[in-house]
């Protein structure tokens, strides 16, 4: 074997090795996580309490609370594979697990700081267009990976999901004001958290900080699980 094919060949290696190290480390369909803001380190959270004004939908915020389980979301796609990789740019719909509402926004303001509101409508995750999203990512990947920050643009409006840092008064004290932005900026960065990650074969894995998320997990398939701590 001469000097030449024995370069390509390692070349050939290494991409592959690339290619399936990246599919690893990507988020995939049917995964459930927490989604952080990068600016503030709150995470997209959403519960049983409705907007007093706008469209009267069920709210969207961010929360401090590491521990809070009504920040889990799960991802799907548009004929989708479960555990398949999700390409940069691919439109996803975000199921918020304990509510089963679908994240959503539309021309409605939102209550504090006159953006766009975002809302979890569309119960049983049947929604439209409302609840599609762009994934942007912020580094020049293929894929979404796990450790970059990625922008969700929203599909019918082309705003951003934003955390504006306005804050909430009673029933929900000290949450943020989650909305969309029309510009990309540093508020409009997230980065996924502790949640469970499908992988392609079908095996989800588990990266937990907490327990508060197994009482949750039952619903997920899980018939192997590594632990990420």
């Amino acid at each position: 074997m001469n000097n030449m094919n024995i370069i390509v060949q390692c070349s050939c290696f290494v991409l592959l090795f690339d290619l399936i190290s990246s599919n690893q480390d990507a988020v995939s369909y049917s995964s459930t996580f927490k989604l952080v803001n990068q600016q503030s380190g709150d995470r997209l959270h959403s519960h049983e309490v409705k907007y007093g004004s706008g469209s009267g939908q069920q709210s969207v915020t961010g929360s401090s609370d590491a521990t809070d389980v009504n920040s889990y979301w799960q991802v799907h796609g548009e004929n989708s594979q479960r555990g398949s990789p999700i390409k940069c740019d691919s439109i996803i719909r975000l199921l918020h697990v304990a509510t089963k509402k679908n994240l959503h926004s539309h021309d409605f303001a939102s209550p504090l700081s006159n953006n766009q509101e975002v809302s979890a409508s569309d119960e049983g995750g049947i929604g439209d267009e409302g609840d599609m999203w762009k994934v942007i990512c912020s580094n020049e990947n293929d894929y979404w990976l796990r450790k970059d920050g990625i922008r969700l643009r929203h599909i019918a409006t082309d705003k951003y999901l934003h955390l504006t840092g306005d804050t909430y008064g009673r029933p929900i004290h000290g949450q943020k004001e989650i909305s969309c932005y029309p510009n990309a900026n540093n508020h409009n960065l997230w980065k996924v958290d502790a949640g469970v990650y499908v992988r392609p074969s079908s095996e989800p894995q588990l990266s937990i900080p907490n327990n508060q998320f197994n009482a949750h997990s039952q619903s997920i398939h899980t018939d192997h699980v590594d632990y990420e701590l």
